[in-house]
């Protein structure tokens, strides 16, 4: 499919509170920033009409706009996320998206599902089973995706935080993947394009309107997704690496 806007949220001053395991140093505020407005001008780049958010104190991780809300061409599914420091994002997300789209749909308690964790596929949805997203998350989505004759299934992930931050769809039946996903049933039908573990986190890429962008700084990943026929445009993510967030987590994009 074809993307057309994209809804960012600027990082904000807390983001060095913000959730993470990644263990490689906290991440500088000032230069988040200017990597954000690089991620910002590379969307704009791929065609899109970029919305951005202002920042938001309250939430130190609301810059990963992803997981708060699902953009369907029919829907949109306002998320219930796992880790309750983020629960309220939805409510300052949510007129946002009331905007681009006439049916909203919710979680609600006791599911929880963080939209990291689903990977769209045409009119089809991978849906990850993780700390953030549960069985009853997921069956809530899966009903909503039905009555909008779109279907959803679940991939149990293993050590991963969220769905996407092994695999990735890039359109034309090519998916990019890592570790765990290698060898799942699941995805045994796409053409795989598999990343090494030394490069794990360039896993989580975009495909945008024809180019793909991929984390700087990962040769391999970049080299692969080259050879299969991809424009690419790499953007340094160092600083939201530090706090497990991908390329993907930073925008909304329908």
């Amino acid at each position: 499919m074809e993307f057309t806007k994209a809804i960012v949220r600027k990082p904000c001053k807390n983001l060095v509170h913000g959730l993470t395991n990644a263990n490689i140093g906290l991440p500088d505020y000032d230069k988040a920033v200017n990597q954000h407005d690089l991620y910002v001008s590379a969307l704009m780049n791929c065609g899109l009409e970029v919305l951005e958010l202002p920042a938001d104190e309250n939430y130190p991780d609301s810059t990963f706009v992803e997981d708060v809300a699902l953009l369907t061409p029919r829907c949109a599914i306002i998320t219930n996320p796992g880790a309750p420091s983020r629960r309220g994002e939805v409510d300052t997300i949510k007129d946002t998206i009331a905007e681009f789209y006439n049916s909203v749909e919710r979680i609600e308690s006791p599911g929880t599902l963080e939209a990291g964790d689903v990977m769209m596929v045409g009119d089809h949805y991978y849906i990850g089973l993780s700390e953030r997203t549960n069985a009853e998350g997921a069956n809530q989505l899966i009903k909503i995706l039905n009555r909008y004759e779109m279907t959803g299934s679940v991939v149990e992930l293993k050590s991963v935080l969220h769905l996407k931050t092994g695999v990735a769809y890039l359109e034309n039946n090519a998916l990019l993947a890592c570790g765990e996903f290698l060898s799942n049933p699941e995805f045994e039908k796409f053409n795989i394009i598999e990343i090494p573990l030394e490069e794990s986190y360039a896993a989580n890429c975009i495909w945008v309107n024809d180019r793909v962008l991929v984390p700087k700084g990962f040769p391999v990943t970049a080299g692969k997704i080259k050879a299969a026929g991809y424009r690419i445009i790499e953007l340094d993510v160092s600083e939201f690496q530090k706090l497990d967030g991908g390329l993907s987590c930073l925008s909304l994009r329908f």
